[in-house]
């Protein structure tokens, strides 16, 4: 009887282990890595003006290795609003987080909730931003706020409650931030609790956020360099505000409030041309040495996979949480809906579906990440109130007929921080339409002065650089009418009409 008993009971476990084996094979590991403000056109892979410099050798390999979007966008470029529509699947009118003063509740971390449904051990490790305790991961390590650069404190779920569960980097010897996240990652990788499950993985880096501080190891990178400019630094042509002054911070002096000569503590009695010159080359060369740092972070973490086995059976996904101005039309920072700070990295290695080289022209925006890394997951019914879709057929190499051929995009934090005006509007595959609507409305966090509404219009198939705004040039009439209505229609369809704005339907219906 007692026999017959054990064998019963060494069965069902070789069962239970065999079943458990067989489900965590068929479904990858995800590693869904994300930096912070890192432009696409800072990364060796997209080929821009930097591209020489050789920045990031190991993205690159995941880009020869893998799949890369080249039309990714964010529906509003800045970083709680943009992580929060990570998370929900949702655009920020639908899921609250309009500006930087957002936060997501456990129970609204629905990417997390799904994955591990899904049958994943999860982790939010490095730069969170959403201000809630990221409780639905079953484990986190997460800076507080922005953090610290050097030597930076994590909150750690543990037996002490959010937000007092503390671990502390520090020491004789300082460490970055970038190593910190890239050593917590692997810790947790070497050491998860369930190994008989596949993992999903967020691993946010905190770089290249500004103020730009670099690993020490770094101080002398591009010392003996000259980093290529763009022409709109010193000649935007009618860009723009048409016959205003250009909004903003700037890299020159041009907005004296502030500027990147201010930040990186140039020598203000230079003449303009010299300043302009000496700020461009401070920023670009602090930005890209932090940019060194996330991307040796990246090499580290693909070698230990390699080293584990466990490389070819891991969807690796590389973004960021919107792009960023590197002295284009002497702009800094983000926020804008310019293609420098609209567009997202997006590159994805899984050599089991994804054929290595793929560059993907579809349009892309991130309410369809939640979506595309559930669908690697091997989920096939999708929360409802999911705003995006997939796109894992799109980088299956797939025709898929019905694919979206625009983006729409809204940024509500009016004039704070970097004096940019509020904004919404549209990107197809050839155009750009922008209606700066200038108001505060209630979004938190926002300057309460209105400024004048103007529209932009681009054609980026003749003009990718966006050096001449349309929206007042006669040719273009019909194509700015058209491009209205489907702004609009757009606006309806994901749900953002601003009937309980009265002050903005009033502008729009004089604007328009």
């Amino acid at each position: 009887m007692l026999t017959n008993r054990l064998f019963f009971i060494v069965l069902s476990g070789f069962t239970l282990a065999l079943h458990t084996g067989t489900y965590a094979a068929d479904q990858p590991n995800i590693l869904f890595i994300m930096s912070d403000d890192h432009a696409a056109h800072s990364i060796g892979a997209y080929g821009s003006r930097l591209a020489i410099l050789d920045p990031t050798p190991n993205l690159d390999w995941l880009a020869k290795e893998g799949a890369l979007l080249e039309n990714c966008f964010c529906t509003n470029s800045i970083c709680t609003p943009s992580r929060a529509t990570i998370i929900t699947g949702q655009y920020s009118h639908t899921n609250g987080v309009t500006t930087l003063n957002g936060s997501i509740e456990p129970e609204r971390q629905t990417l997390a909730h799904e994955m591990k449904a899904a049958g994943y051990e999860t982790a939010m490790i490095g730069k969170w931003h959403l201000k809630k305790e990221p409780a639905a991961f079953d484990y986190y390590c997460v800076l507080p706020g922005q953090g610290s650069y050097f030597n930076p404190t994590f909150r750690v779920r543990g037996k002490q409650q959010w937000p007092n569960n503390t671990r502390h980097f520090g020491g004789y010897d300082s460490m970055h931030s970038s190593d910190a996240i890239t050593k917590l990652s692997l810790e947790w990788l070497k050491n998860r609790k369930d190994q008989s499950k596949p993992f999903f993985l967020m691993h946010h880096y905190k770089a290249p956020h500004d103020n730009f501080e670099n690993a020490e190891r770094y101080d002398w990178l591009y010392n003996d360099v000259t980093i290529p400019e763009p022409a709109s630094l010193w000649d935007r042509k009618t860009h723009g505000p048409i016959g205003e002054e250009l909004y903003g911070t700037s890299v020159s002096g041009r907005n004296e409030r502030r500027n990147m000569g201010h930040h990186m503590f140039v020598d203000e009695s230079l003449s303009d041309e010299e300043y302009t010159r000496e700020s461009y080359q401070r920023y670009l060369k602090k930005f890209l040495r932090c940019v060194k740092g996330v991307d040796d972070g990246v090499g580290r973490v693909i070698e230990h996979l390699r080293q584990t086995g466990e490389l070819d059976n891991t969807v690796i996904v590389y973004t960021a949480d919107q792009g960023f101005m590197l002295g284009e039309h002497d702009y800094i920072d983000k926020r804008w809906m310019y293609e420098e700070s609209l567009r997202m990295p997006f590159i994805v290695r899984y050599p089991q579906s994804i054929k290595p080289g793929l560059r993907v022209k579809k349009i892309v925006n991130n309410v369809d990440f939640a979506p595309t890394l559930l669908d690697f997951a091997g989920v096939e019914e999708m929360p409802k109130q999911f705003q995006g879709r997939s796109i894992m057929p799109l980088l299956e190499g797939k025709e898929v007929k019905d694919w979206r051929t625009q983006s729409y995009y809204r940024y509500w934090m009016h004039m704070a921080h970097h004096d940019n005006p509020a904004h919404y509007g549209l990107r197809t595959e050839r155009y750009k339409l922008i209606f700066f609507y200038g108001l505060p409305l209630d979004a938190p966090g926002a300057q309460k002065e209105a400024t004048p509404p103007h529209w932009e219009l681009y054609d980026l198939e003749n003009d990718p650089h966006e050096m001449k705004n349309l929206a007042e040039t006669p040719e273009y009439e019909s194509i700015l009418v058209s491009l209205k209505k489907e702004l609009l229609a757009e606006k309806k369809r994901v749900g953002d009409l601003d009937e309980k704005y009265p002050a903005l339907m009033g502008v729009r219906q004089q604007a328009w």
